[in-house]
């Protein structure tokens, strides 16, 4: 993971749409919903959290897909790699594929959400974990905890 004031860098799987963010993620999650299990074609959905001015975008301007409300998932026009999430009801943040980013290897997941539709098999190594998505009450604390742990 990435030091407190460092750039990491990651793309689509073609490379044409790059990403940058700078310091370390607040929180890292894996969501196991049925949509994730279906936009990834895997178990779960791996993910870190950053705020909006830490993110920059360049190459292909990313596209919306998946979900176009509230919530806006952000795919790449070439080959449709699930990139980032939006979500205009939390606030200037942005929630990027781990998986994208360069090295990602230690951003393990701090929490899991929706694990009452996980699959039997699936598990991850989080702290905490929560049956949907964790109440927003939690999220101050969560971020506190993570930003302690050095995860």
């Amino acid at each position: 993971m990435s030091e407190k004031d460092g750039i990491t860098e990651g793309s689509c799987r073609c490379g044409q749409v790059r990403l940058k963010v700078k310091g370390r993620p607040m929180m890292t999650m894996a969501c196991h919903c049925t949509g994730c299990q279906k936009m990834t074609s895997s178990a779960f959905s791996l993910s870190s959290l950053y705020p909006l001015e830490a993110f920059e975008v360049s190459g292909l301007e990313p596209e919306i897909g998946g979900l176009h409300g509230d919530l806006r998932h952000f795919f790449c026009p070439h080959c449709m790699s699930w990139m980032f999430t939006r979500f205009d009801g939390m606030g200037p943040f942005v929630n990027i594929r781990s998986a994208l980013l360069d090295d990602f290897g230690g951003f393990r997941p701090f929490i899991e959400s929706y694990t009452s539709e996980k699959l039997p098999w699936a598990e991850t190594p989080a702290r905490h974990s929560y049956p949907k998505f964790p109440p927003m009450e939690d999220f101050p604390g969560l971020m506190a905890e993570f930003a302690q742990s050095g995860n």
